[in-house]
């Protein structure tokens, strides 16, 4: 338990990495087949058609021509949503001098909310570059011809570093803000519900 509390973050950050990037390898194919259809409305009629279309015209790597961005933007997203979260909602708890057992279940659903929020915020700035980048390069003729870091490079170069960083930023917060809130408000609750309880991290040395 003393191990646990003392890499309690490295445990967050690579359990969610780990976790974030297995499911990228899955989740590259559609979202390249989405933003292909939102930048070229005419390249397919759904989802399987522009699967046909994409893997005929590019083969199996056009699915996976943003995978080093989507990775970019997804783990550190995931990391940061997880470790943030964590421990905005231990400095809660701290805060009042109480353990996530000790109150009720509208406090930690407020807990859980407000260091969602927190969490998402964070992620959201955290990532917001890559996710700038990955909405660009499954656009047709993004970052032109030639090794999928060179278009991304290209890319970079056109936008400008600042508005990488910026562009679309605020509201992009209150979104991933509000929906983060929302998963850890909806998890807890759901927990709550079937009378399970969730794991949480304790400090051996503190009375309880």
């Amino acid at each position: 338990e003393e191990a646990a509390w003392n890499n309690k973050t490295a445990i967050y950050l690579g359990a969610s990495a780990a976790a974030e990037t297995i499911a990228d390898i899955f989740l590259c194919p559609l979202e390249a087949v989405r933003i292909r259809s939102v930048s070229d409305p005419e390249f397919c009629d759904g989802l399987l058609d522009g699967f046909g279309k994409m893997l005929k015209a590019d083969g199996i790597g056009g699915f996976y021509a943003g995978f080093l961005p989507i990775l970019a933007k997804q783990v550190p997203y995931t990391m940061a949503k997880f470790a943030v979260q964590g421990t905005a909602a231990d400095a809660m708890y701290a805060s009042m001098g109480k353990t996530p057992s000790d109150v009720s279940s509208s406090t930690a659903l407020g807990i859980s909310l407000g260091s969602g929020v927190i969490a998402g915020v964070a992620a959201a700035i955290i990532s917001h570059p890559a996710d700038t980048l990955l909405s660009k390069i499954n656009k047709k003729g993004a970052g032109g011809d030639g090794p999928m870091m060179s278009r991304l490079l290209n890319i970079a170069k056109e936008v400008g570093f600042v508005n990488l960083c910026t562009v679309g930023l605020l509201p992009r917060c209150v979104m991933i803000g509000t929906l983060t809130a929302g998963q850890f408000g909806i998890f807890d609750t759901v927990m709550n519900a079937l009378g399970a309880s969730k794991f949480h991290f304790h400090d051996p040395n503190e009375k309880h």
